[in-house]
Protein backbone atom coordinates (compact mmCIF):
# COMPACT_ATOMS: atom_id res chain seq x y z
CA UNK A 1 0.00 0.00 0.00
CA UNK A 2 1.34 3.62 -0.85
CA UNK A 3 0.22 6.51 1.33
CA UNK A 4 -0.20 8.80 -0.90
CA UNK A 5 -3.69 10.86 -0.74
CA UNK A 6 -3.89 11.61 -4.81
CA UNK A 7 -5.02 9.19 -7.04
CA UNK A 8 -5.79 8.93 -10.80
CA UNK A 9 -9.14 6.81 -10.23
CA UNK A 10 -11.07 6.83 -7.12
CA UNK A 11 -13.52 3.77 -6.89
CA UNK A 12 -16.80 3.67 -4.55
CA UNK A 13 -17.76 0.34 -4.31
CA UNK A 14 -15.39 -3.12 -3.37
CA UNK A 15 -18.43 -5.58 -4.44
CA UNK A 16 -17.27 -7.75 -8.03
CA UNK A 17 -17.62 -4.95 -10.45
CA UNK A 18 -15.88 -2.29 -8.51
CA UNK A 19 -12.60 -5.09 -7.65
CA UNK A 20 -12.47 -6.13 -11.39
CA UNK A 21 -12.61 -2.26 -12.04
CA UNK A 22 -9.79 -1.52 -9.83
CA UNK A 23 -7.44 -4.54 -10.81
CA UNK A 24 -7.63 -3.63 -14.48
CA UNK A 25 -6.90 0.30 -14.10
CA UNK A 26 -3.88 -0.88 -11.67
CA UNK A 27 -2.70 -3.08 -14.84
CA UNK A 28 -2.32 -0.04 -16.94
CA UNK A 29 0.02 1.49 -14.24
CA UNK A 30 -3.06 3.86 -13.10
CA UNK A 31 -2.88 4.81 -9.41
CA UNK A 32 -6.35 3.67 -7.51
CA UNK A 33 -7.89 3.74 -4.04
CA UNK A 34 -11.19 1.66 -3.77
CA UNK A 35 -13.67 2.92 -0.86
CA UNK A 36 -15.05 -0.03 0.62
CA UNK A 37 -18.30 0.34 2.82
CA UNK A 38 -17.98 -3.17 4.35
CA UNK A 39 -15.58 -6.01 4.23
CA UNK A 40 -13.89 -8.97 2.05
CA UNK A 41 -15.67 -11.93 3.71
CA UNK A 42 -14.10 -15.53 4.07
CA UNK A 43 -15.87 -18.24 2.32
CA UNK A 44 -16.44 -21.58 4.41
CA UNK A 45 -19.57 -23.58 5.00
CA UNK A 46 -22.71 -23.52 4.08
CA UNK A 47 -23.37 -22.48 0.35
CA UNK A 48 -24.07 -18.58 0.64
CA UNK A 49 -27.65 -17.30 -0.57
CA UNK A 50 -26.16 -14.59 -3.52
CA UNK A 51 -24.75 -16.67 -6.38
CA UNK A 52 -24.31 -15.57 -10.04
CA UNK A 53 -24.29 -17.58 -13.50
CA UNK A 54 -21.42 -16.18 -14.56
CA UNK A 55 -20.55 -16.19 -18.74
CA UNK A 56 -17.92 -16.97 -20.60
CA UNK A 57 -17.33 -13.18 -20.91
CA UNK A 58 -17.65 -12.48 -17.52
CA UNK A 59 -15.09 -15.65 -17.38
CA UNK A 60 -12.23 -14.67 -19.70
CA UNK A 61 -12.43 -10.82 -18.05
CA UNK A 62 -12.09 -12.15 -14.81
CA UNK A 63 -8.65 -14.92 -16.17
CA UNK A 64 -7.44 -11.34 -18.07
CA UNK A 65 -7.19 -9.84 -14.43
CA UNK A 66 -5.57 -12.72 -13.13
CA UNK A 67 -8.23 -13.36 -10.57
CA UNK A 68 -10.04 -16.76 -11.57
CA UNK A 69 -6.92 -19.04 -10.34
CA UNK A 70 -8.32 -17.11 -6.68
CA UNK A 71 -11.56 -18.64 -6.74
CA UNK A 72 -12.04 -21.42 -4.96
CA UNK A 73 -13.02 -24.03 -7.42
CA UNK A 74 -14.56 -26.45 -5.10
CA UNK A 75 -17.23 -24.28 -4.61
CA UNK A 76 -17.92 -23.59 -8.43
CA UNK A 77 -20.33 -25.15 -10.17
CA UNK A 78 -19.98 -24.70 -14.02
CA UNK A 79 -22.96 -26.04 -15.76
CA UNK A 80 -22.86 -27.56 -19.34
CA UNK A 81 -27.14 -27.64 -19.54
CA UNK A 82 -29.79 -25.92 -19.89
CA UNK A 83 -33.30 -26.79 -19.83
CA UNK A 84 -36.63 -24.28 -20.18
CA UNK A 85 -39.97 -25.19 -20.37
CA UNK A 86 -43.72 -23.34 -19.57
CA UNK A 87 -45.62 -24.95 -17.07
CA UNK A 88 -48.53 -27.12 -17.93
CA UNK A 89 -47.46 -26.69 -21.47
CA UNK A 90 -45.40 -28.48 -24.53
CA UNK A 91 -43.54 -25.23 -24.77
CA UNK A 92 -39.01 -26.19 -24.28
CA UNK A 93 -35.78 -25.55 -25.23
CA UNK A 94 -32.82 -27.42 -23.77
CA UNK A 95 -29.45 -26.34 -24.66
CA UNK A 96 -25.70 -28.40 -24.10
CA UNK A 97 -22.42 -27.31 -24.35
CA UNK A 98 -21.51 -30.51 -26.14
CA UNK A 99 -23.47 -29.73 -29.30
CA UNK A 100 -21.36 -25.97 -29.61
CA UNK A 101 -18.38 -27.36 -28.82
CA UNK A 102 -17.97 -25.99 -25.37
CA UNK A 103 -16.79 -27.58 -21.99
CA UNK A 104 -19.19 -25.53 -20.12
CA UNK A 105 -22.27 -22.97 -20.74
CA UNK A 106 -21.12 -20.79 -17.51
CA UNK A 107 -20.65 -21.37 -14.06
CA UNK A 108 -23.30 -20.57 -10.89
CA UNK A 109 -20.07 -18.96 -8.26
CA UNK A 110 -21.51 -17.15 -4.78
CA UNK A 111 -20.84 -13.83 -5.28
CA UNK A 112 -18.24 -13.36 -1.95
CA UNK A 113 -16.02 -16.40 -3.69
CA UNK A 114 -15.56 -14.21 -6.55
CA UNK A 115 -15.36 -10.99 -4.34
CA UNK A 116 -12.63 -13.14 -2.29
CA UNK A 117 -10.72 -13.93 -5.67
CA UNK A 118 -10.82 -10.31 -6.49
CA UNK A 119 -9.91 -8.61 -2.99
CA UNK A 120 -6.59 -11.52 -3.53
CA UNK A 121 -5.58 -10.66 -6.64
CA UNK A 122 -6.11 -6.56 -5.63
CA UNK A 123 -3.70 -7.33 -2.74
CA UNK A 124 -0.97 -8.17 -4.86
CA UNK A 125 -0.78 -4.42 -6.64
CA UNK A 126 1.05 -1.50 -4.91
CA UNK A 127 -1.02 1.20 -6.97
CA UNK A 128 -4.35 -0.04 -5.64
CA UNK A 129 -5.11 0.94 -1.91
CA UNK A 130 -8.26 -1.10 -0.72
CA UNK A 131 -10.25 1.18 2.09
CA UNK A 132 -12.70 -1.31 3.99
CA UNK A 133 -15.32 -0.59 6.24
CA UNK A 134 -15.32 3.14 5.19
CA UNK A 135 -17.94 5.39 3.94
CA UNK A 136 -17.83 8.80 1.97
CA UNK A 137 -18.91 11.93 4.05
CA UNK A 138 -18.79 14.00 0.65
CA UNK A 139 -17.61 14.56 -2.57
CA UNK A 140 -17.37 17.50 -4.43
CA UNK A 141 -15.82 17.79 -8.83
CA UNK A 142 -13.26 20.45 -10.14
CA UNK A 143 -12.19 21.22 -13.38
CA UNK A 144 -9.18 19.66 -13.09
CA UNK A 145 -9.61 16.44 -9.86
CA UNK A 146 -12.10 15.35 -7.70
CA UNK A 147 -12.66 15.34 -3.97
CA UNK A 148 -13.81 13.12 -1.45
CA UNK A 149 -13.63 13.12 2.28
CA UNK A 150 -14.44 9.63 3.99
CA UNK A 151 -16.22 9.75 7.53
CA UNK A 152 -12.92 9.27 9.12
CA UNK A 153 -11.88 12.77 8.42
CA UNK A 154 -9.43 11.18 5.52
CA UNK A 155 -9.13 13.54 2.44
CA UNK A 156 -8.80 12.65 -1.03
CA UNK A 157 -8.61 13.49 -4.93
CA UNK A 158 -8.77 11.78 -8.23
CA UNK A 159 -9.00 12.58 -11.91
CA UNK A 160 -11.80 10.47 -12.03
CA UNK A 161 -14.65 8.82 -9.43
CA UNK A 162 -16.09 5.62 -10.61
CA UNK A 163 -19.39 4.51 -8.85
CA UNK A 164 -19.60 1.20 -8.79
CA UNK A 165 -21.03 1.55 -4.76
CA UNK A 166 -24.60 -0.93 -5.99
CA UNK A 167 -28.23 0.04 -6.65
CA UNK A 168 -28.72 2.35 -4.22
CA UNK A 169 -26.03 4.24 -4.79
CA UNK A 170 -24.80 6.81 -2.36
CA UNK A 171 -22.77 8.31 -5.37
CA UNK A 172 -25.27 8.65 -7.73
CA UNK A 173 -28.21 9.90 -5.26
CA UNK A 174 -25.27 12.85 -3.92
CA UNK A 175 -24.50 13.64 -7.53
CA UNK A 176 -28.14 14.25 -8.50
CA UNK A 177 -28.61 12.17 -11.19
CA UNK A 178 -31.96 11.23 -12.48
CA UNK A 179 -33.22 7.79 -11.96
CA UNK A 180 -35.78 6.26 -14.49
CA UNK A 181 -37.43 3.03 -12.87
CA UNK A 182 -40.03 0.75 -12.64
CA UNK A 183 -41.53 -1.91 -10.21
CA UNK A 184 -41.65 -5.24 -11.61
CA UNK A 185 -44.19 -5.93 -8.97
CA UNK A 186 -42.71 -9.40 -8.06
CA UNK A 187 -40.33 -10.48 -5.19
CA UNK A 188 -37.56 -12.47 -6.01
CA UNK A 189 -37.44 -15.30 -3.37
CA UNK A 190 -33.65 -17.13 -2.81
CA UNK A 191 -33.06 -20.05 -0.86
CA UNK A 192 -30.31 -23.01 -0.97
CA UNK A 193 -32.60 -26.20 -1.96
CA UNK A 194 -31.24 -29.47 -1.07
CA UNK A 195 -32.79 -32.08 -3.98
CA UNK A 196 -33.78 -35.88 -4.09
CA UNK A 197 -32.40 -36.48 -7.48
CA UNK A 198 -28.48 -34.82 -8.87
CA UNK A 199 -28.88 -31.74 -11.08
CA UNK A 200 -26.64 -33.18 -13.13
CA UNK A 201 -24.74 -29.69 -14.01
CA UNK A 202 -28.03 -28.13 -15.44
CA UNK A 203 -29.21 -25.28 -14.91
CA UNK A 204 -33.27 -25.17 -15.18
CA UNK A 205 -36.13 -22.67 -15.51
CA UNK A 206 -39.75 -23.01 -15.25
CA UNK A 207 -41.93 -20.03 -16.31
CA UNK A 208 -45.13 -20.17 -13.98
CA UNK A 209 -48.19 -18.12 -14.11
CA UNK A 210 -47.18 -15.90 -11.37
CA UNK A 211 -43.41 -15.62 -12.55
CA UNK A 212 -40.65 -17.77 -13.27
CA UNK A 213 -38.60 -19.80 -11.00
CA UNK A 214 -35.14 -21.13 -12.09
CA UNK A 215 -32.62 -23.85 -10.38
CA UNK A 216 -29.29 -23.60 -10.43
CA UNK A 217 -27.01 -26.06 -9.61
CA UNK A 218 -24.61 -25.56 -6.95
CA UNK A 219 -21.09 -27.33 -5.55
CA UNK A 220 -22.43 -30.28 -4.80
CA UNK A 221 -24.39 -32.59 -6.55
CA UNK A 222 -27.85 -32.37 -4.52
CA UNK A 223 -27.46 -28.22 -3.91
CA UNK A 224 -29.22 -25.77 -6.30
CA UNK A 225 -30.23 -22.15 -5.53
CA UNK A 226 -33.44 -20.84 -6.19
CA UNK A 227 -34.43 -17.57 -7.45
CA UNK A 228 -38.55 -18.01 -7.18
CA UNK A 229 -40.32 -14.28 -8.96
CA UNK A 230 -43.61 -13.81 -7.30
CA UNK A 231 -46.49 -11.26 -6.46
CA UNK A 232 -45.01 -9.76 -3.06
CA UNK A 233 -47.91 -11.38 -1.45
CA UNK A 234 -47.24 -14.73 -2.29
CA UNK A 235 -43.31 -14.09 -1.39
CA UNK A 236 -44.69 -12.96 2.14
CA UNK A 237 -46.49 -15.95 2.70
CA UNK A 238 -43.78 -18.46 1.62
CA UNK A 239 -41.39 -16.44 4.08
CA UNK A 240 -44.06 -16.80 7.09
CA UNK A 241 -45.14 -19.75 6.50
CA UNK A 242 -44.24 -23.42 7.32
CA UNK A 243 -40.93 -25.08 5.98
CA UNK A 244 -43.38 -27.82 4.89
CA UNK A 245 -45.67 -26.29 3.28
CA UNK A 246 -42.62 -24.46 1.34
CA UNK A 247 -40.89 -27.43 0.08
CA UNK A 248 -44.42 -28.80 -0.89
CA UNK A 249 -45.39 -25.89 -3.38
CA UNK A 250 -41.96 -25.56 -4.47
CA UNK A 251 -41.64 -28.93 -5.75
CA UNK A 252 -44.99 -29.19 -7.06
CA UNK A 253 -44.08 -25.58 -9.05
CA UNK A 254 -40.57 -27.27 -10.34
CA UNK A 255 -43.08 -30.34 -11.93
CA UNK A 256 -40.79 -32.76 -9.43
CA UNK A 257 -37.57 -32.22 -11.67
CA UNK A 258 -35.41 -32.75 -9.30
CA UNK A 259 -37.58 -35.28 -6.98
CA UNK A 260 -38.56 -33.74 -3.51
CA UNK A 261 -37.28 -30.24 -2.53
CA UNK A 262 -36.12 -29.88 1.12
CA UNK A 263 -35.16 -25.94 2.50
CA UNK A 264 -31.41 -25.94 3.52
CA UNK A 265 -31.18 -22.38 4.06
CA UNK A 266 -33.13 -19.25 5.13
CA UNK A 267 -35.90 -17.75 2.80
CA UNK A 268 -34.58 -14.41 1.65
CA UNK A 269 -36.84 -12.00 -0.64
CA UNK A 270 -36.22 -9.08 -2.18
CA UNK A 271 -38.36 -6.19 -4.83
CA UNK A 272 -37.53 -6.20 -8.34
CA UNK A 273 -37.16 -2.94 -9.79
CA UNK A 274 -35.88 -2.29 -12.59
CA UNK A 275 -33.29 1.05 -12.96
CA UNK A 276 -31.53 2.85 -15.33
CA UNK A 277 -29.44 6.20 -14.48
CA UNK A 278 -30.05 9.01 -16.99
CA UNK A 279 -26.75 9.71 -16.98
CA UNK A 280 -23.81 7.39 -17.08
CA UNK A 281 -21.14 9.81 -16.81
CA UNK A 282 -20.30 13.26 -16.28
CA UNK A 283 -16.98 15.16 -15.80
CA UNK A 284 -14.57 13.11 -13.51
CA UNK A 285 -17.61 10.59 -12.87
CA UNK A 286 -18.65 7.14 -14.42
CA UNK A 287 -21.51 5.10 -12.67
CA UNK A 288 -21.13 1.24 -13.15
CA UNK A 289 -22.53 -1.89 -12.42
CA UNK A 290 -25.94 -2.06 -10.80
CA UNK A 291 -25.32 1.98 -9.87
CA UNK A 292 -26.04 2.66 -13.09
CA UNK A 293 -28.57 -0.27 -14.17
CA UNK A 294 -30.36 -2.83 -12.56
CA UNK A 295 -32.58 -5.16 -14.61
CA UNK A 296 -34.83 -8.72 -14.57
CA UNK A 297 -33.03 -11.71 -13.20
CA UNK A 298 -35.13 -14.32 -15.48
CA UNK A 299 -32.12 -14.64 -17.60
CA UNK A 300 -29.14 -14.01 -15.03
CA UNK A 301 -27.45 -11.25 -16.80
CA UNK A 302 -26.92 -8.61 -14.58
CA UNK A 303 -23.58 -9.41 -12.81
CA UNK A 304 -22.47 -9.86 -16.46
CA UNK A 305 -23.39 -6.61 -17.70
CA UNK A 306 -22.09 -5.17 -14.83
CA UNK A 307 -18.91 -7.00 -15.76
CA UNK A 308 -19.12 -5.75 -19.12
CA UNK A 309 -19.27 -1.84 -17.46
CA UNK A 310 -16.27 -3.18 -16.10
CA UNK A 311 -14.40 -3.95 -19.14
CA UNK A 312 -15.46 -1.02 -21.31
CA UNK A 313 -14.28 1.03 -18.53
CA UNK A 314 -11.16 -0.53 -18.48
CA UNK A 315 -10.47 -0.51 -21.90
CA UNK A 316 -11.65 3.07 -22.26
CA UNK A 317 -9.20 4.41 -19.60
CA UNK A 318 -6.57 2.41 -20.44
CA UNK A 319 -6.12 3.77 -24.51
CA UNK A 320 -6.75 7.06 -22.72
CA UNK A 321 -3.90 7.00 -20.03
CA UNK A 322 -1.80 5.74 -22.62
CA UNK A 323 -2.77 8.47 -24.96
CA UNK A 324 -1.48 11.22 -22.34
CA UNK A 325 -5.16 12.19 -22.07
CA UNK A 326 -7.23 13.64 -19.39
CA UNK A 327 -8.80 10.58 -18.20
CA UNK A 328 -11.75 12.70 -16.28
CA UNK A 329 -12.72 14.53 -19.21
CA UNK A 330 -16.61 14.27 -19.76
CA UNK A 331 -15.90 14.89 -23.18
CA UNK A 332 -13.39 11.94 -23.42
CA UNK A 333 -15.91 9.60 -21.71
CA UNK A 334 -19.10 10.17 -23.74
CA UNK A 335 -18.20 6.94 -26.64
CA UNK A 336 -17.79 4.73 -23.42
CA UNK A 337 -21.44 6.07 -21.78
CA UNK A 338 -23.09 6.10 -24.97
CA UNK A 339 -22.00 2.35 -25.24
CA UNK A 340 -22.99 1.14 -21.94
CA UNK A 341 -26.31 2.58 -22.37
CA UNK A 342 -26.89 1.33 -25.14
CA UNK A 343 -25.80 -2.17 -24.19
CA UNK A 344 -28.19 -1.84 -20.81
CA UNK A 345 -31.08 -0.22 -22.74
CA UNK A 346 -30.88 -3.15 -25.23
CA UNK A 347 -30.73 -5.78 -22.33
CA UNK A 348 -33.95 -4.23 -20.60
CA UNK A 349 -35.81 -4.05 -23.43
CA UNK A 350 -35.11 -7.84 -23.67
CA UNK A 351 -35.85 -8.72 -20.27
CA UNK A 352 -38.87 -6.64 -20.36
CA UNK A 353 -40.16 -8.52 -23.47
CA UNK A 354 -39.52 -11.87 -21.71
CA UNK A 355 -41.20 -10.99 -19.06
CA UNK A 356 -44.44 -9.49 -20.51
CA UNK A 357 -44.42 -12.85 -23.00
CA UNK A 358 -44.06 -15.28 -19.99
CA UNK A 359 -46.40 -13.70 -17.51
CA UNK A 360 -49.87 -15.10 -17.03
CA UNK A 361 -52.07 -17.70 -18.61
CA UNK A 362 -53.61 -16.10 -21.59
CA UNK A 363 -53.82 -18.73 -23.56
CA UNK A 364 -52.73 -16.50 -27.34
CA UNK A 365 -49.73 -15.74 -25.29
CA UNK A 366 -49.24 -19.24 -23.87
CA UNK A 367 -49.90 -21.01 -27.64
CA UNK A 368 -47.02 -17.57 -28.99
CA UNK A 369 -44.59 -18.98 -25.92
CA UNK A 370 -44.91 -22.65 -27.10
CA UNK A 371 -44.84 -22.67 -30.73
CA UNK A 372 -41.69 -19.84 -29.87
CA UNK A 373 -40.11 -22.12 -27.73
CA UNK A 374 -40.19 -25.59 -29.77
CA UNK A 375 -39.29 -23.15 -32.91
CA UNK A 376 -36.29 -22.03 -31.68
CA UNK A 377 -35.62 -25.59 -29.95
CA UNK A 378 -35.88 -26.93 -33.30
CA UNK A 379 -34.22 -24.62 -35.82
CA UNK A 380 -30.17 -25.13 -35.03
CA UNK A 381 -28.75 -21.62 -36.17
CA UNK A 382 -31.10 -19.59 -33.94
CA UNK A 383 -31.08 -21.80 -31.30
CA UNK A 384 -27.27 -21.35 -31.58
CA UNK A 385 -27.53 -17.48 -31.51
CA UNK A 386 -29.54 -17.76 -29.03
CA UNK A 387 -26.90 -19.39 -26.57
CA UNK A 388 -24.11 -17.55 -28.00
CA UNK A 389 -25.57 -14.29 -26.68
CA UNK A 390 -26.41 -16.23 -23.25
CA UNK A 391 -22.92 -16.93 -23.10
CA UNK A 392 -21.39 -13.23 -23.46
CA UNK A 393 -19.86 -13.97 -26.88
CA UNK A 394 -21.86 -11.75 -29.36
CA UNK A 395 -22.14 -8.06 -29.45
CA UNK A 396 -19.87 -5.27 -29.19
CA UNK A 397 -17.04 -6.40 -26.20
CA UNK A 398 -14.99 -4.52 -24.42
CA UNK A 399 -10.95 -6.11 -25.44
CA UNK A 400 -10.80 -7.92 -21.65
CA UNK A 401 -13.81 -9.83 -22.19
CA UNK A 402 -12.96 -11.12 -26.00
CA UNK A 403 -12.11 -14.66 -26.81
CA UNK A 404 -8.40 -14.94 -27.17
Amino acid sequence: MFSAQTYDVAIVGGGMVGLATAIGLAMADLRVVVIDAGETQTLSGEARLRVSAINKASERLLNYLGAWQYLDESRAAPYSKMAVWDKDSLGKIGFDADSMSESHLGSIIENDNICQALAKRAGEFSNINHIENQRLANIAFGERESWLSLENGDNLSAALVIGADGANSWVRSQCNIPLTFWDYGHHAVVATIRTEIPHGDTARQVFLNSGPLAFLPLFETNLCSIVWSLPPEQAKALQNGETQAFERQLTAAFDGRLGYCHLASELQAFPLKMRYARHFARHRLVLSGDAAHTIHPLAGQGVNLGFLDAGAIIETITELHAKGKDIGDYAHLRSLERWRKADALEMIAAMEGFKRLFDGSNPIKKAVRDIGLNLVDNLSPVKTLFMQQAMGNKGKLPTPCQPQ
